[in-house]
């Protein structure tokens, strides 16, 4: 058996997704699996190293991984030839700094979203990247939902015909900590921390619209800051100076036009905490996390208006479930796996800094738009 031992440095997997998503659910999940299969008697081990802070959460969350290895001196990581890639899953005001440090001791990069708090910052990662030769990624895992990628299918087979809007509703309602804990961090609320939600998903709607459904050429945003106090994870309240609701949209290739409602002052009564609804000439989906339903043209039913009297068409009951027709494993682990893969064998890898570069560019733009009032159009970079 040849094995591809991958060491990685794996940088902020204290917080809620490095340790969830990232650590436990893919690279151990990985090694638990024995590695990235390549063929009958190929393999890609990784090898995490874990760099924080704090010694003892790192301590703590090593021993519940099975990782040996853990420090918090990032510097002395660096210098390690045993480790090949460098991961960052930090807050995004941390995130240009040390990837530009990993990018000049030579390392590949794979880290979170946003790659950087500036359009500017972005990009000098990815030219930084480009011209030192080593391999990069973004994580943008969305693209491997199990619903998405059944929209994905619909849209190969051809079932909506002509994509006439897409329309997304995410979000749910964040607690603001003073009778029941808050379950998102207070710098998600805070700007001068680099919080708000135009920054976080404004970035995940753009790779999604540009893989999925067509190119972004406009948007047009307004946010807003409906939660004026929150309580922080020292029970003290703050104010809020970020936006914390988005409602934005968006201008694709093609003639498609896409709303996107994200929010986390939201009760949810829909299917998931995403869903995205395709209206298309010949049918329509509405997908989530997870499952995809579908209306076809033949059996659309119509409507007469009459609020005088009960709706007597169920409309719920018309719309049939996309089976699954693939296995479908953690998004985040599939991509991890994909990225493993770039690095030990090479070949194409379309999300690199380039693409997480065009997510900052939209959340950028989402703003001006917001400030300005009105549609600004997207450069293609």
């Amino acid at each position: 058996m040849k094995v591809h031992e991958v060491g990685i440095i794996m940088n902020g997997v204290t917080g809620r997704m490095g340790t969830n998503q990232h650590l436990l659910r893919s690279i151990a999940a990985i090694i638990n699996q024995g590695g990235v299969v390549l063929g009958p008697d190929e393999v890609i081990m990784p090898k995490p190293l874990l760099v924080g802070r704090n010694e003892n959460k790192l301590s703590v969350l090593a021993e519940r991984a099975g990782v040996a290895d853990y420090t918090t001196d990032l510097d002395k990581a660096l210098q390690n030839p045993a480790y090949s890639v460098y991961f960052d899953a930090q807050t995004t005001g941390r995130r240009f700094q040390d990837v530009k440090k990993a990018i000049a001791a030579g390392k590949h990069i794979y880290c979170e979203k946003p790659t950087a708090t500036s359009l500017g910052d972005a990009l000098e990662l990815y030219r930084l990247a480009e011209e030192a030769g080593v391999k990069h990624g973004v994580v943008q895992d969305k693209l491997w939902l199990p619903g998405l990628r059944k929209l994905q299918r619909l849209i190969e087979t051809g079932f909506f015909g002509k994509i006439i809007s897409v329309r997304g509703e995410f979000g749910y309602w964040v607690f603001e900590g003073h009778t029941i804990p808050a379950q998102r961090p207070s710098w998600n609320y805070r700007k001068e921390d680099d919080g708000g939600i135009i920054v976080d998903m404004l970035c995940h709607w753009r790779y999604v619209l540009d893989h999925i459904f067509g190119k972004v050429k406009a948007v047009s945003c307004l946010g807003a800051t409906h939660i004026p106090e929150r309580i922080d994870e020292q029970g003290q309240p703050y104010v809020c100076t970020a936006d914390d609701s988005a409602y934005a949209t968006f201008e694709l290739e093609g003639g498609i036009i896409a709303h996107f409602n994200s929010s986390w002052n939201v009760r949810v009564r829909r299917d998931d905490l995403l869903t995205i609804q395709v209206d298309g000439m010949k049918g329509s989906a509405v997908a989530g996390l997870r499952k995809c339903y579908t209306q076809g043209y033949a059996n659309t039913p119509k409507p007469v208006w009459n609020p005088d009297i009960d709706q007597p068409i169920d409309f719920m009951g018309g719309w049939q479930e996309v089976p699954d027709q693939e296995d479908y494993d953690n998004a985040f682990k599939v991509q991890w796996e994909m990225f493993l893969k770039h690095v030990v064998k090479g070949g194409p890898f379309e999300w690199g800094l380039k693409e997480g570069a065009k997510g900052v560019q939209l959340a950028e733009k989402g703003i001006e738009s917001w400030e300005k009032r009105k549609w600004v159009d997207i450069e293609q970079l």
